[in-house]
C-alpha cells in the first residue's frame, strides 16, 4: 500500500521576529517540531527593553492599564504599588471559570505556540523568563488542562489562556503523558521552576486572540487535505457511475477563470481521462452533484489562499494590549485582541466546508440508488443470486451520512454576528472568533466523517462496476486509489458492520495518509 510519506525528522522552529505559517504551528502541535527562541542578540535585547521600560514606568509612578489599575471596565480603579504585584494571579485566578471539554494535546500544543509566537514579537513588555518557561512547558510536553468554552474572542480568549498562566505559575492542572496531573507536581518533576509573573505578564499571557488562532490553524490543514479527498471521492464516484469526463475539459474551464475551481477540474481530469468516458459514457449531463462538483469544491480551492493570510497576519502579530513600544518607550493603547478577521475564516471555512458534506451526501444517494446508477445494484449490494435478497448493502451507511451531512449544514450559521456585550460593556462588541473555531472543528469532524462513509461507498461501486463490466478499467490514480481503499475495506458481499473500518478511514484522512495530488 502506498501511502503518504511521513518525514520523522523533528525539526526545531524558532521563535523571534521571523514570520511563522500554519504549518509551524500545526507541526508542532503534531509533534513533528519543537520550539525553540532565537538567539539573535537583537531579539533578546528587544524582549529586554520592553520589560525593563515597564519597570522604569513602574518607579517613577507611571499609569498603566492592567499594571497599576484594575483591569476591563475596573480601568478607573487605582492598585496600591504594594499589591501591584499581586494583580496578575488575581487576573488569572477570577478567570478560572471555563467549562466544556478539554482541548486535546495537540490543539494546546497549537495554542502554546501561538501565544508564544505573539508574545515573541516584543511589542508585550513580559520577560525572557516568560518565553523560556513557554517553550519549557512545550519541550516536557506539559499541556495546561485547558477547557474549551468560555470566550467572546474579546478581550481575547482570557478564560482559556488563564490556564495557561496559572500552570506556568505552578497552579491547576496539565496533560501529561495523557494523564491530568496537578501543574505543581509536574513542573516539579520536571526541574521547572514555577513563575513568578511580572505586573504585566497576567495580561500579556491572556489577553490575546492564540485560542482562535492555534484552532484556525489546525481547522485550514485539515480543510485543505479534505479537498483533496472530496475530488477523489467524485473522481470515483463518476467512474462508479459510468459518467461524462469531458464535463471537466481544459477550454470548458479556461472561460471561467477561477483559479481554485480551474484546480480540481484538472485535478478530476487527471483521474479521468476522456478517452475512458468515449468508451462507455451513457448520459450526454450528468447530475449536479457530478458535473458541477469543481464549482462546489472550488468554493473552498478559491477562499483557502484568503483564510490562509487572515490566519497568518493573526499568527504573526501582537495582539495584547496595552501593546508597549520599546523603541519608541510607549504604552500603546488599543484593541488588537479583538479576533475578527479569525471569526470571518472560520465562519467562512465551515460554510465551503460542509457544502463538501451536501455535495457527497448527494453523490452517494445517486451511487445507492438504482434508477441513477447507471445499473449498479440498488444500495449497492455486494451478494449474488438468492443471497441478495436478504443483504441491504449501504442502505444504513446512508441514513447516518445524512444524518452527519444535516448537522453539518446546521453548523453553518455564522458565530461572528452573536456578539454579546460583556463586562459593564465595556467589552460591547466582541467577535466571538473561538467559537467560530469550535464550530468549524466541529463541522471538518463531521464532514470528515460523511467522506469515510463516502470512501467505502465509491470503493464499493468501482468494484461492482469492474465486476460486473470487464471493459471498466479505472485509470492508474484512481486504480492505485482503489487498492489503497482495498487494503483497508473488504468489498461488502454479505452485510456487515461498519463502524470499525470508518474510524480506520477516519485515522487516514486525519493522518493524510493518502497522496491526493500535488
Amino acid at each position: 500500500m502506498h501511502l503518504a510519506h511521513l518525514n520523522n525528522t523533528r525539526r526545531t522552529i524558532r521563535f523571534g521576529q521571523a514570520r511563522l505559517t500554519i504549518e509551524d504551528i500545526v507541526a508542532i502541535a503534531q509533534q513533528r517540531a519543537g520550539a525553540a527562541l532565537s538567539s539573535d542578540p537583537a531579539f533578546r535585547a528587544l524582549i529586554g527593553r520592553g520589560a525593563d521600560f515597564l519597570d522604569r514606568l513602574l518607579r517613577e509612578d507611571g499609569v498603566v492599564y492592567g499594571v497599576t489599575t484594575g483591569y476591563g471596565d475596573s480601568c478607573t480603579t487605582a492598585v496600591p504599588p504594594e499589591l501591584v504585584a499581586q494583580l496578575p494571579h488575581h487576573l488569572y485566578t477570577y478567570h478560572g471559570c471555563g467549562l466544556g471539554e478539554h482541548f486535546s494535546p495537540a490543539q494546546t500544543r497549537a495554542i502554546l505556540a501561538v501565544r508564544l509566537a505573539s508574545l515573541s514579537w516584543g511589542y508585550s513588555g513580559v520577560s525572557m523568563a516568560l518565553l523560556e518557561q513557554i517553550v519549557r512547558l512545550l519541550d516536557a510536553d506539559l499541556l495546561p488542562l485547558i477547557p474549551s468554552e468560555g470566550s467572546v474572542g474579546a478581550s481575547g480568549d482570557l478564560t482559556p489562556l488563564s490556564y495557561l498562566a496559572a500552570v506556568l505559575c505552578g497552579e491547576r492542572e496539565v496533560w501529561r503523558q495523557g494523564e491530568q496531573v496537578p501543574a505543581a507536581q509536574a513542573l516539579m518533576e520536571a526541574g521547572i521552576t514555577p513563575l513568578r509573573l511580572r505586573p504585566k505578564e497576567g495580561l500579556a499571557i491572556m489577553n490575546g486572540t492564540a485560542v482562535m488562532t492555534a484552532l484556525a490553524c489546525l481547522a485550514y490543514d485539515r480543510a485543505d487535505y479534505l479537498m483533496r479527498v472530496t475530488t477523489r471521492i467524485t473522481a470515483m464516484a463518476s467512474f462508479a457511475l459510468d459518467g461524462n469526463a469531458h464535463h471537466f475539459d481544459d477550454v470548458l474551464f479556461s472561460v471561467k477563470p477561477h483559479p481554485g475551481l480551474q484546480q480540481v477540474a484538472a485535478w478530476l481530469r487527471h483521474d479521468l481521462p476522456t478517452d475512458v468516458w468515449e468508451r462507455n459514457g451513457k448520459r450526454l449531463q450528468d447530475r449536479y452533484s457530478i458535473r458541477c462538483a469543481p464549482h462546489v469544491i472550488g468554493v473552498l480551492a478559491d477562499t483557502l489562499p484568503t483564510f490562509r493570510t487572515l490566519i497568518e497576519n493573526e499568527l504573526n502579530s501582537a495582539n495584547d494590549n496595552p501593546l508597549i513600544d520599546p523603541i519608541g518607550e510607549r504604552v500603546l493603547h488599543g484593541g488588537h485582541f479583538y479576533g475578527g478577521h479569525v471569526a470571518f475564516a472560520m465562519d467562512g471555512m465551515k460554510n465551503a466546508v460542509a457544502n463538501l458534506a451536501d455535495l457527497m451526501d448527494r453523490q452517494m444517494a445517486l451511487l445507492v440508488d438504482s434508477r441513477y446508477n447507471q445499473g449498479l445494484p440498488a444500495n449497492l449490494v455486494g451478494a449474488t443470486g438468492a443471497r441478495a435478497s436478504i443483504n441491504h448493502g449501504l442502505k444504513g451507511l446512508q441514513i447516518s451520512t445524512s444524518a452527519w451531512t444535516a448537522e453539518a449544514l446546521k453548523l453553518t450559521m455564522p458565530a461572528s454576528v452573536f456578539s454579546r456585550s460583556t463586562e459593564c460593556h465595556n467589552q460591547d462588541k466582541v467577535s466571538m472568533g473561538t467559537i467560530a473555531a469550535r464550530d468549524c472543528l466541529r463541522v471538518l469532524e463531521l464532514v470528515e466523517q460523511v467522506a469515510s462513509a463516502l470512501l467505502i461507498t465509491v470503493r464499493q461501486g468501482v468494484w461492482l462496476r469492474c465486476r460486473d463490466d470487464p471493459d471498466a478499467v479505472p485509470h492508474a490514480a484512481l486504480a492505485a486509489m482503489q487498492a489503497w481503499l482495498a487494503h483497508d475495506i473488504a468489498p461488502v458481499e454479505e452485510d456487515r458492520r461498519l463502524d470499525a473500518e470508518l474510524r480506520l478511514l477516519l485515522e487516514r484522512i486525519r493522518g493524510k495518509a493518502w497522496e491526493l495530488y500535488p
